[in-house]
């Protein structure tokens, strides 16, 4: 029953607004008073009911109206918005409003969303060889108008660009360089690509494109993976030779840079010491001028000196007598052996007689000793 209708008992003691005492008591309350001009709005008034019906519906239509028009796009999405059905505007991110349906509507777009398209393609390469690509492109929304109105199907668009670019670049190559040099390749056919999905404005963006695998036919393979095999020995092999090289190169030039510096010092000390002998020279030169007699027999002392010097035998001048003499003091400190005795009587080799002597019958003189008259 409504709180104040036609025919309603009044005898409770309510007035004829419709409000008890009880209320009356409470309407210096500001929420109370609220309260009580709600009901008066939906039927507390006393008015009849098609007001009351107008009443709901116009809080209906508020209703509708507050959230049609109030429009959310999360971080991820985009809106599309459309007047009439006719592209008005993007909205991004955040809270917005927009004029009811069917006025504008509002179509929201994942652009943030990475999509994947993965296939197995075979491809003729350009020395008529078949080989088996493996493609993966990655991509996702870059201009909502473009992917809702720009084409009829972006995505199955994208799919069928992608299997031509790819056969196209790899069309274009050899089965070698297909199988060993695929990632300019891919950056080739991501290139090519992303060319073809602006040209017929799809609003997509390629993200990524690899050529993941590439592989011959079954009924070649064993041959094709030698092939593969005597690559990566080559490489291997190359790799080893530029590291013996940094290896050795360093090492060859210290030891040329210590051969040039052992000759520079070797022409030094050639060039001083014959500069010296040639002072030397000169001022031997100046000796014997002025005494030759003297010099002459200086250098013939000095001459044999430095011939006995490292011999320990002397041959008489008869070439008959051979005599042991004591070693350097250096040569004798330096050798393991025994050291050779000093010259003594008894190991004066034995007396030899001349055929002059022989003949008179007289005895030769023992070699070393010298006589005590003459």
């Amino acid at each position: 029953m409504a709180w104040n209708t036609p025919g309603s008992d009044n005898s409770g003691g309510s007035d004829p607004s419709g409000r008890s005492p009880r209320r009356r008591q409470s309407s210096n309350n500001p929420l109370d008073a609220l309260l009580d001009r709600a009901r008066d709005l939906f039927g507390g008034g006393g008015g009849g009911g098609n007001t009351h019906i107008l009443r709901w519906v116009a809080l209906a239509l508020g209703l509708w109206l507050v959230f049609n028009c109030f429009v959310l796009v999360t971080e991820q999405q985009r809106g599309v918005v459309l007047r009439f059905g006719q592209f008005a505007r993007v909205l991004q991110p955040g809270p917005h409003f927009k004029a009811p349906w069917p006025i504008e509507s509002v179509t929201k777009i994942n652009a943030t969303q990475i999509k994947t398209f993965g296939d197995n393609v075979p491809v003729l390469t350009s020395d008529e060889n078949i080989v088996q690509v493996e493609l993966n492109v990655q991509y996702r929304v870059n201009d909502p108008q473009r992917y809702l109105f720009g084409t009829r199907d972006a995505d199955a668009f994208l799919q069928q660009a992608a299997l031509s670019t790819v056969r196209e670049q790899v069309g274009r190559s050899t089965l070698d360089t297909v199988l060993g040099a695929r990632d300019a390749l891919a950056v080739s056919a991501r290139v090519q690509l992303q060319k073809s999905l602006d040209a017929y404005r799809t609003g997509l963006a390629v993200t990524e494109l690899n050529l993941a695998n590439a592989r011959p036919p079954e009924e070649v393979k064993p041959a094709f993976d030698d092939v593969n095999s005597a690559q990566q020995d080559k490489d291997r092999l190359i790799s080893e030779a530029q590291a013996y090289a940094a290896q050795i190169v360093p090492e060859a030039r210290g030891q040329a840079q210590r051969v040039r510096t052992v000759a520079e010092g070797y022409k030094t000390a050639s060039v001083v010491r014959a500069q010296g002998d040639a002072d030397r020279f000169s001022l031997v030169v100046d000796a014997y001028q002025t005494a030759p007699e003297v010099t002459r027999k200086r250098l013939w002392l000095e001459t044999v000196q430095e011939v006995l010097t490292g011999n320990r035998k002397v041959v008489g001048g008869d070439s008959r007598q051979l005599i042991y003499v004591p070693m350097a003091e250096k040569e004798r400190a330096g050798s393991t052996g025994n050291a050779a005795p000093l010259l003594t009587p008894d190991l004066i080799s034995p007396t030899v007689t001349s055929e002059a002597d022989a003949r008179v019958g007289r005895t030769a003189r023992p070699v070393g000793r010298e006589e005590t008259t003459r």
